[in-house]
Formats: C-alpha cells, structure tokens, sequence
C-alpha cells in the first residue's frame, strides 16, 4: 500500500510555546507514528530569514525548536525530520518556480498585501517600502518545500490556505507546460486543532508577547500562568468555562474525566487563584519529563545536529534524483546525453 505524504514546516523564529504544541507539534508527533503515512517535518530557516536576521538568535532558535520536538516525542525512525538549508535541491526548485511564477500571483499574497496597505495608510510614498524580495517571493519557497516531496497533504493555519492554492497555481502551470510532474497538495485545516489564547486572552503568539513557553522552569511557569487574564466575578459565582483562557488551557491537555470534573467546579463557583493554581500544578507535571529532555538535548547539540543530517540524507534520497527529473524537462542535461 502506497504512503500518504504529509508535509509540516516549522519555522524557526522563536521558542515553542504552549499554542504550538497543542496547535502543530502535538498532532505531527501522533501522524509521525502512523504506519500509513510518510511524514515530512523540516525546520524552515531559510523562511525565517525573512524575519530573523540576527545569526544568533538564527542559530538559538533552530536549536530550541529541534530540541521541543524530539522531547515532545517525534519518531525520527519513522519521519523524515531535517533543516531546509541542508537540502540544497530546494533552493535550485525554487529558482525553476520562480520562472513559472507570475508576478501577479505573488501581487495578490495577503503578507505582501497587508504591508502595502499599511505603507499605504502612513502615505510613506513608496507603497513597497520595508518589503524584501524574500517576503515576495515567499510563496515560491514554500511551494518548493512542498513539491519537492510530493507531498499530497499539508497541514496549515487558514493564513497559509491561499500559500497551498498558490502552490497549486504554480505546479499546475509547470505541469502544463512540461508534462505531469508535480503532485498537487490540498491544504488541511483541523478544526478540531485547540487554537489558545494567550496572558492578555488574545490568540497565544509570539507577535504578542502574550505567550507561554513550553519548557520555562516552574516558578517562571507559574508566574506566568498567575499573569492570565480573567473577569472580576467573585469566587462564589458560577462560571463560563467557555470564555476562560484558564480552561481553554487546562481542556488542551485533560482528559475527558478531568475535563468533567472541572467544569462541575465551575458550575458550582471557583476562585480564580486557585484555578490558576490547579493549572499551573497539571501543565507543570505534564511537561516535567518532557522538560528534562529538552534541557538534556539544549546541552548537546551536537546530537541535535546529527538527528537533522542523517534526516537530510533520508530526505536527499528524495529531492536528488527528482529534481534530476525535473532538470532533464526543462532541459538541463548534458550535451549529447
């Protein structure tokens, strides 16, 4: 039976916090399991180039969020887990890309759209002001990420289902023009994937610095937990857990039973200090052994480095010989061959 590919990216422009794990790391770590699925799971730095273009923190980041994910448990032996800027197939695809790409595609990606809109707004005078060519061009890397690998679904967030229809546009031109090449990818939305808030009850994100880091010790975690935001009722009246950051939190983690358990304490009255207490006491036991892995891997890099080249190899045995495929339809071979 022919594998299902599935292909996940992570950028690399910051530390993991509480949203990632229950929104991407967790569900790429349960697919990294299956036996019916071949799952692709890259760090992407040449993406976060964009953004992050301090060589230190370049380097810190990709370390911290390699370790989170092998910590939190994903089967190196049954995906294939790699850092983008060790697959230099990837950058010669998305050069071949870009010279299918019409600028007018890129002309309509909601990143680039949103910046010229803002310049617009502050009547700066140049509408592109503040945008790289590596921000317009975006889109391009990501499709090469994805049909490199002919990966039929990609996981993402609504912002990046037009990325997977811009994919789709540029393999579908590709393929037109020089015969069936490229796997056409279909996004995949989870609705069920928990989408947390964050300290001040905004969607949990770095750009607000309203995140909660997933492997903080347990005093920081604590204090920040103690930092959520909640209304002014008194402990004695019942409460929504539908509007709580507090049980969205806990619910990503419980079970059912435990779940239960609580919501009847809301129905019955609880003090907000002591749900944030409950709280901070389950996240920190659930994420202690995980914790400590990740403390273990942050002081030796270099394994952290050497999950990621041998999943390179595995990931080169992949891209090599298709993009000598792709090479040889467009015309690049040897004279005479």
């Amino acid at each position: 039976m022919q594998k299902k590919v599935i292909l996940t990216g992570i950028t690399t422009t910051g530390t993991p916090h509480l949203g990632n794990y229950v929104g991407a790391i967790r569900p790429a770590v349960e697919a990294s399991r299956q036996e019916n699925i071949r799952s692709f799971y890259f760090l992407a730095d040449y993406h976060a180039l964009v953004k992050n273009q301090n060589p230190k923190r370049f380097r810190q980041s990709t370390i911290e969020i390699a370790a989170a994910w092998l910590a939190l448990g994903l089967d190196t032996d049954k995906s294939i887990f790699y850092r983008q800027t060790d697959i230099p197939e990837i950058m010669e695809l998305t050069w071949i890309l870009m010279c299918m790409t019409a600028k007018g595609l890129m002309n309509r990606a909601h990143a680039y759209k949103a910046i010229v809109a803002e310049n617009e707004t502050k009547r700066v005078g140049d509408p592109d002001k503040g945008i790289s060519m590596g921000l317009f061009c975006y889109p391009v890397l990501m499709a090469a990420d994805i049909l490199m690998f002919k990966a039929k679904e990609v996981p993402v967030g609504k912002d990046q289902v037009q990325h997977l229809e811009m994919t789709r546009d540029i393999a579908g031109r590709f393929n037109h023009v020089f015969g069936d090449t490229f796997v056409l990818p279909e996004a995949v939305t989870d609705t069920k994937t928990a989408v947390l808030k964050g300290l001040d009850g905004l969607k949990m994100s770095k750009s607000y610095d309203n995140t909660i880091p997933l492997f903080v010790p347990g005093k920081k975690l604590r204090k920040l937990i103690m930092k959520i935001k909640t209304n002014s009722q008194g402990p004695e009246e019942p409460k929504d857990p539908k509007t709580c950051t507090l049980f969205e939190i806990y619910q990503a983690f419980a079970t059912e039973e435990e779940i239960f358990a609580i919501k009847k304490r809301y129905a019955s009255g609880i003090a907000w200090g002591e749900m944030k207490q409950i709280l901070f006491e389950y996240l920190n036991d659930h994420l202690a052994e995980p914790r400590r892995k990740y403390r273990s891997l942050i002081e030796n890099p270099q394994y952290i480095e050497n999950v990621l080249k041998e999943g390179a190899e595995k990931a080169r045995t992949h891209s090599v010989p298709f993009l000598a495929e792709i090479r040889k339809k467009i015309g690049v071979q040897t004279i005479g061959g």
